[in-house]
């Protein structure tokens, strides 16, 4: 793996941890759930040979810090820090931007508020369930995780939220899943970072609702991703809907709602491949990487 050069961001409220490695235009990958860096180990040094890839931990993940444990959490202020990032990093060019999951939201919100500062954004399975027309019951999803969080603590909690994503159970069976040797090595942090996840970040990522105006008229820098395997499951589902909504194909990556964990190299080809389709002027609408 490519060592990375280390630095660390002051930004409202925090101190972010990043890394970045490679030359040429910047990739900034933003993680999901309870990812870092750490999140993309496996398909970093295949994107660097092409970009300088951006990498960090978000506020209050990981190594990067808050200057108050118990401060809410919003997608607006981390797409800002992403911002502060891209700033620092690339001052003078638009970039590239992938986000998987909750990091997705923050993909979008940050093409939406500063499209001056976006290339390009792949948007991997964004659980923007507002805009479901049941958004009503994943509003009491939410409730539910909430009071079982507070009442019987962090794993009963995560059984109703995972529960929950899992959809409408019309989708065909899964496997089960295998994590490659690097992910699960990386179990011990994904479980420190939990309790905050589902308090913290949940809470205020699921109950936003994306400017859809805003992004069909951008939807032309925009692909919007599904996993192969996740047909039927919430964030699926949101994100078929919101490309829907904006008149744009839905593409597939390989694997379910954590591909990028489960299948690496497939998925780091995928998205090498997305993004050299848009470099090359290609319609990437429809396409099954």
């Amino acid at each position: 793996m490519i060592d990375p050069t280390v630095g660390s961001l002051r930004v409202n409220g925090a101190t972010l941890h990043y890394e970045v490695r490679g030359q040429g235009p910047l990739l900034l990958l933003i993680p999901g759930g309870t990812g870092g860096t750490a999140t993309f180990e496996d398909i970093v040094d295949g994107l660097a040979a092409e970009y300088t890839v951006a990498t960090y931990d978000p506020r209050g993940m990981s190594r990067s810090t808050l200057d108050e444990p118990e401060a809410e959490q919003t997608v607006a202020e981390h797409a800002e820090d992403a911002l502060r990032i891209i700033e620092l990093l690339s001052p003078d060019e638009p970039v590239r931007v992938f986000g998987a999951s909750s990091g997705a939201i923050v993909a979008l919100h940050l093409l939406s508020a500063h499209p001056e500062r976006v290339a390009r954004v792949v948007a991997h399975e964004p659980p923007v369930v507002e805009i479901l027309p049941d958004a009503a019951d994943h509003r009491a999803l939410l409730a539910h995780v909430r009071d079982t969080l507070r009442a019987q603590g962090l794993m009963p909690a995560m059984t109703v939220f995972a529960a929950g994503l899992k959809g409408d159970g019309e989708s065909a069976p899964k496997p089960e899943i295998k994590l490659p040797p690097r992910a699960s090595a990386r179990a011990e942090q994904t479980m420190a970072d939990l309790s905050y996840f589902v308090g913290r970040i949940v809470p205020g990522f699921m109950s936003y609702a994306p400017d859809i105006r805003r992004l069909k008229a951008l939807s032309n820098r925009l692909a919007l991703v599904g996993g192969q395997d996740s047909q039927g499951e919430l964030p699926y589902r949101a994100t078929a809907r919101l490309a829907e909504h904006l008149g744009t194909d839905l593409l597939h990556f390989p694997g379910g709602h954590i591909g990028l964990t489960t299948h690496p190299t497939e998925f780091g080809e995928s998205l090498r491949k997305t993004l050299r389709a848009w470099t090359s002027g290609s319609d990437v609408s429809g396409r099954i990487w």
